[in-house]
This record gives structure tokens, C-alpha cells and sequence, in this order.
């Protein structure tokens, strides 16, 4: 690995131009043959510091003073809303201190690099197309990985990769960017509090294949990134913290890993997994497709896929991660690391049912061991032998159902158009009638084994649509079953052509019915094909598209 381009060492010496003359001599002087140096920090009334990867260092005993802060302030650009700035044409990070009254009282001033290399070790996952999550500590190196991936993407996989900067540590200060970012394009944020929107600007305006964004950190930027990863661009992104259990139990960012709801479970089942009745569960799929945690330049663990990490780690246990290495040759070395399981215990040990289980004195360890092998095997029964169960209801109406995975405004419009006296449950617990799809019971998720612990009956839907539904309600009420209808998708591609005609014809944006997220996103990689854009817009049910007319 080595910096980017032949100009590294004019980059280093526009941050010692920036110093104050004898400590910038100094720096040079401890620096030389090293190119160790991280960053220099000046605090008023203290001695001038270097940091190195391997230790710290005092450049001066003079103790540093309004005149030095003066010095570097008036050298570098200017301060943004996060007290952040940088040296044009560098990558270089000028973060300031400051007191009550708004004075700059402590400079640090990062060494910024572009170092190609440093992705090798995950390049393969980069390429494929997954959005990915990197994790770590501040330092570690996220930032040089991020610029990195921003390259390879742009210049060797041809992908349109916009950045969205917000510090401008990505793509460097000034108005054009650092040649480290390859031909991706950068959009700089005037101010941390907007980066949510600059996000969502850049997939509306500019059609990307892959964002890159540094330090998501807030509940607007989790909201942005999920509505990025429902549009099907690739996203690439950091944020701070030391592993997987600390983003989990991180009630800003969890929505990352996607969110976390507590459900509870009848008696039966709560006694089967050994836990309490209320326990943890995922809300949707995962934002990322992989999570990367950068415990070291050259040491990553690799969560993949997200979304069955998470789970296991809800239930109390920990799935084995891969662990990659790149050793002193420079090889990539990957292994599961199976160790741990035992070295690092999820932050969600399920606590034992009050009454104690069956067999009553067994341990914590061997009911959960046992519950692991009788799931596998119940798993593998239920692929052999699986058929729909029969659509046996509890007789007399009015009847309640509770639909898992299956949409709720489909059975609102069925409910209606068929004029059936049924009320539609928010639990399984109140239902007489459980309505799911064919993949949801393959999984024999907690709805559906809570249902059948309680003796409530699951009818088994092939797919999520109106038609599917109507069926299904008429065979339980025992009425003639409503005429066929073609699958929801071809009409809501149709829309999107007719929505395209006439925005095209009036100038004006235009909005279209009501759809699911699978259908919108269908739709939104349509509107990309004629060379537009669109948004979502409203709230769940009756969230839809709207096709934007193009800026002038």
C-alpha cells in the first residue's frame, strides 16, 4: 500500500506551510523517513505535539500561544458549523477547540492520505454490488477505506459513484476535489445538520449507481440511508464504534442493522426457547448487506449476510463471523472465526421463563443447545414435507385476522370490495385467523409459531396480492370466489409509463397510486430507464412515487 499519485510529499508539505515556522521545522525534522506522522496538535498554554503510529512526541518546550493558533487559522480555509477545515488540493483535516466564547483555544491537525491498497482485503465484496457498512474506531482508517472504494468503484467497475462530503475529509477542501476519488463526483454539505438531505438530493438529481457517504451518525442520516438502499443504489458507508453489539444497542443506528421490536410470545413457545414472553425481534431488513468491523489496518471482521447475524445475536447468540488478515507477504488469509461464540457473548442473552422450562433445572446452555438442534430439524421436516395448512377458521363472525408479511392495505381493499365483516388485528394473540405468505411459514418465524402453539389457524398465501387475497377470503367464508386478476406489477408499470407521458406532456411533476416498497422500487428502476427521476412520498400504506419533471 502506498499514497496516492507522485505529489504526497508537496501535499505534506502545504500542512507544514500551514504550521507555525519552528514547530512546522520540527515536524519536518521528526518526520523525515518516517511517513508515520497522524497528526499535530496545539492547545493553548502547552507544549506543541506530534502523534505518530507509534507514540507521541514534544516538538517544542515553549508552550504554544494565541499567535501560533492565529498562524494556522489564517493559513487554512475556513471553519464549517463542525469546527472542521481543511488545506486546499489535501486531504488534510484541520479540527478546532474552542472556549465559551466562541475563541479558538486548540488545533488538531490531521495528516490526511489517499492510500491505494487498503481495500484488497474486502475489494471482492465492493465490487459485487452489496451496500456495506464499515465499523470502527475513530482513527482506525475508515475514511482512507471509504475514498478508496469511492476509486475503484468510479475508475475500474465504471460505476456513477457520487460522494456525499460533508467535512470535506473525503474528497479534500476547495472546490475540486483530490484526485484520490478517482472520477467519482463529490457534493459538499454546507452543514453537518443537512447531510440527510444532500443524500437523498444525490439520488434524485444526479441517478448515482453507488453513494459513498463518511460518518452516518444520526436518526435523519439512518432514514436517508435506508431510503437509498430501497431505490437499489449501492451504498457505502462508516460510522463509529468498536463492533456489531455496539451499533445493535445503539437506539440512534440500530435502524441500520434494521431496528429492533419487542414481541411477545405465548406460554408454550416462551417456555420452548427458555426466555421470557417478551422478547427481541428484527423490524425490517437490514440498510447493509455486510457489515465490516476494521479492528486493525490489515484485520476485518466480515458479518455477512447482515440480516442473519442480527437475528442470531437478538436471539442471545452469536453467529461465527469471517475473519480476514492480510499477512507480512501481503496475502489475504480468510477464515470463519469460530471463537467468537465464546469470546464475545451477544448483548441480548435471553432471560430464562419464570417457570422454568421444561426439565425445569436445566441449564441455560443445554435448553438453548436444544433448542438450536430441534429448530434445525423442525426446519428441514417442514422443507420435506411442507403443504399450506387447511383453512380451517373458528366459526362465527365477525372474524379477526392478523396478516404477517402480507400487505395490510390489500386487505383493507379486499375487505372492502368483498363487504366482509372482519376486523384486522395488530397481534397475533387477538386474531381467530393468522393470513401470511408461503415464505413467511417456510421460516416458521415467532408470528407463526405463536400461532400454532395457541391453535389459531394460518392460511397460507402463495403470493402478496390482491387477487391471493380475495381467494383466501372467500374460501373461508364459503362465497364464490372473485374474478382473477393479473399480477399488481404489470398495472403499476403501467402507471409509471402513463406518468411519464404526461409529465412529459404537462411539465409537471406527477403522482402516482399508492404501492408496496417491492412495487416502488420496480417502478423507481423504470423511471431511471427513460433518464428521469422520482421520489417516494407519504407514509405507509399509501406511500407512492412521484415522478420530478427535470431541473432546468
Amino acid at each position: 500500500m502506498m499514497p496516492y499519485g507522485s505529489s504526497w510529499e508537496e501535499e505534506l508539505n502545504l500542512l507544514f506551510a500551514a504550521l507555525p515556522p519552528r514547530i512546522a521545522s520540527a515536524v519536518q525534522r521528526l518526520s523525515q523517513g518516517r511517513g508515520d506522522l497522524l497528526e499535530v496538535v496545539l492547545d493553548l498554554g502547552r507544549e506543541p505535539e506530534a502523534r505518530f503510529t507509534d507514540g507521541e512526541a514534544i516538538l517544542d518546550s515553549a508552550h504554544v500561544g494565541n499567535a501560533e493558533i492565529d498562524y494556522v487559522t489564517e493559513h487554512v480555509g475556513l471553519f464549517g458549523d463542525d469546527n472542521r477545515a481543511g488545506i486546499e488540493r489535501t486531504l488534510h483535516r484541520i479540527s478546532a477547540i474552542r472556549n465559551r466564547k466562541g475563541t479558538i483555544v486548540g488545533l488538531t491537525c490531521r495528516v490526511g492520505r489517499a492510500v491505494t491498497g487498503t481495500i484488497d482485503i474486502i475489494k471482492d465484496m465492493v465490487i459485487s454490488g452489496q451496500s456495506i457498512l464499515l465499523l470502527g474506531p475513530p482513527g482506525i482508517g475508515k475514511t482512507t477505506m471509504l475514498r478508496e472504494c469511492a476509486r475503484v468503484l468510479a475508475d475500474e467497475c465504471g460505476k456513477r459513484v457520487v460522494i456525499v462530503d460533508t467535512s470535506n475529509e473525503i474528497a479534500g477542501d476547495g472546490d475540486i476535489p483530490h484526485p484520490g476519488i478517482g472520477r467519482s463526483r463529490r457534493m459538499q454539505v454546507r452543514t453537518p445538520a443537512l447531510q440527510h438531505a444532500v443524500m437523498i438530493e444525490a439520488v434524485e438529481n444526479h441517478m448515482p449507481q453507488c453513494i459513498v457517504i463518511d460518518e452516518i451518525g444520526t436518526e435523519l442520516e439512518a432514514v436517508a440511508a435506508r431510503t437509498i438502499a430501497e431505490r437499489g443504489v449501492q451504498l457505502v458507508g462508516t460510522a463509529h464504534g468498536s463492533n456489531i453489539d455496539s451499533l445493535l444497542v445503539n437506539p440512534t443506528l440500530n435502524d441500520l442493522l434494521g431496528g429492533i421490536q419487542t414481541v411477545t410470545l405465548s406460554d408454550e413457545e416462551a417456555r420452548r426457547r427458555g426466555t421470557q414472553k417478551s422478547v427481541l425481534e428484527r423490524k425490517s431488513p437490514p440498510t447493509f448487506d455486510v457489515l465490516i468491523e476494521i479492528q486493525e489496518r490489515d484485520r476485518v471482521v466480515v458479518h455477512a449476510p447482515l440480516a442473519e447475524t442480527v437475528d442470531e445475536a437478538l436471539r442471545g447468540r452469536v453467529r461465527p463471523p469471517q475473519l480476514r488478515t492480510r499477512d507480512e507477504q501481503g496475502a489475504i488469509v480468510s477464515r470463519v472465526d469460530s471463537s467468537a461464540a465464546t469470546t464475545r457473548p451477544s448483548p441480548f442473552e435471553p432471560a430464562p421463563f419464570p417457570g422454568g422450562g421444561r426439565g425445569g433445572r436445566r441449564t441455560r446452555e443445554r435448553r438453548r443447545q436444544f433448542d438450536v438442534d430441534e429448530y434445525i430439524a423442525g426446519q428441514q421436516r417442514r422443507e420435506r414435507e411442507w403443504e399450506p395448512p387447511a383453512p380451517a377458521v373458528r366459526p362465527g363472525p365477525p372474524l379477526s385476522i392478523f396478516p404477517y408479511g402480507v400487505s395490510r392495505s390489500y386487505l383493507e381493499q379486499s375487505l372492502r370490495e368483498m363487504r366482509l365483516p372482519v376486523r384486522i388485528q395488530h397481534h397475533v394473540d387477538d386474531a381467530d385467523l393468522v393470513l401470511t405468505l408461503k415464505n413467511y411459514y417456510r421460516r416458521h418465524d415467532s408470528p407463526v409459531r405463536a400461532a400454532e402453539s395457541s391453535g389459531i389457524p394460518i392460511h397460507v398465501l402463495r403470493s402478496n396480492t390482491v387477487a391471493q387475497i380475495k381467494g383466501a377470503l372467500a374460501r373461508v367464508y364459503g362465497v364464490d370466489a372473485p374474478p382473477e386478476t393479473p399480477d399488481d406489477t404489470e398495472p403499476a408499470m403501467q402507471d409509471v409509463l402513463e406518468g411519464i407521458e404526461q409529465m412529459q406532456r404537462t411539465g409537471n411533476d406527477v403522482e402516482l397510486t399508492p404501492q408496496n416498497a417491492y412495487v416502488r422500487r420496480l417502478q423507481h428502476q423504470l423511471v431511471e430507464q427513460h433518464a428521469l427521476t422520482a421520489r417516494s412520498s407519504g407514509d405507509e400504506p399509501n406511500r407512492r412515487l412521484v415522478i420530478l419533471r427535470p431541473s432546468e
